[in-house]
């Protein structure tokens, strides 16, 4: 659906690609559902679109939401948290993206009442521990890495705070893990720090760049992360979707017109297209 006097897309703001969406059905208020959800995308540049759901899989929904539509599974409780099956189902059914616990990490549980996080109150589910007690990946981990690796996915890191994600990412690395994203890096509860970016960087990781993130804190906005980590390592995931927040209309084209001022209109359309695409596909 057009909005009217909705801000102009930069011109080179075509075929884009999104690897960060939640539409309905969900235990969250969304703008729509899966087909309304791509087709708002598609109406603001988008020709790749990522599902996301926090409840567990967007395979199969994908598979009916239209063409360029993408789907992943979510490793919190529902989906049983370390499930290797789960990952292995989705992989073979057609999805690209594997996420680490969201609602159901430690870091999330620690910083819910942060203001970052009020889109999620009301919507617990169960702990899934990542790491051990001495800050080792537990073991239960390793099969669904290897099912990651064996299959070419995308592992995002969720809810993981900074520090957790780079154990998870060394050892994604060592069993051949090759796609690596650490959404949302910016959100205040996920203790994002110089010491965690270098390691990263020197894994390889991408760093996603968001649109809601910024919503929430303008403060500490991901743009920031333009002239602090290498541009060639930035993909995009919007996180939008939530009812009571700005949709794709309202919400992208500004967002992009700040990117550009960042980082210039070719670096800008390269991070939109191709090297979020690249990570997908």
């Amino acid at each position: 659906m057009t909005i009217s006097n909705a801000p102009a897309l930069p011109d080179w703001a075509t075929n884009m690609a999104d690897l960060h969406v939640h539409a309905a059905p969900s235990l969250l208020p969304r703008h729509g559902d899966d087909r309304q959800t791509v087709a708002a995308e598609r109406e603001a540049g988008f020709s790749t679109v990522v599902l996301k759901a926090h409840e567990g899989s967007t395979v199969e929904r994908a598979t009916c939401a239209g063409d360029g539509a993408y789907g992943g599974v979510v490793l919190n409780s529902a989906v049983g948290g370390a499930n290797p099956d789960a990952v292995e189902i989705a992989a073979r059914l057609g999805g690209r993206v594997v996420w680490m616990p969201t609602v159901s990490a430690r870091t999330h549980k620690a910083g819910a009442a942060s203001p970052e996080l009020a889109v999620h109150r009301g919507f617990e589910l169960r702990l899934v521990e990542v790491l051990d007690d001495a800050g080792a990946l537990r073991p239960e981990w390793f099969d669904v890495l290897d099912a990651v690796a064996r299959h070419d996915l995308l592992l995002c890191s969720g809810h993981l705070s900074a520090a957790e994600t780079v154990v998870l990412f060394a050892n994604a690395r060592r069993r051949g893990v090759r796609r690596l994203l650490v959404n949302h890096p910016m959100m205040a509860f996920l203790g994002w720090n110089q010491a965690s970016a270098a390691e990263l960087r020197e894994l390889g990781a991408y760093l996603e760049l968001g649109i809601l993130p910024d919503l929430l804190d303008p403060g500490r906005s991901c743009l920031d992360l333009t002239q602090a980590y290498p541009a060639s390592l930035l993909a995009f995931g919007g996180d939008l979707g939530h009812a009571r927040h700005d949709p794709p209309a309202v919400a992208v084209a500004p967002w992009l017109h700040a990117l550009e001022a960042r980082v210039g209109a070719a670096r800008a359309a390269e991070i939109m297209t191709t090297q979020t695409r690249e990570l997908l596909t």
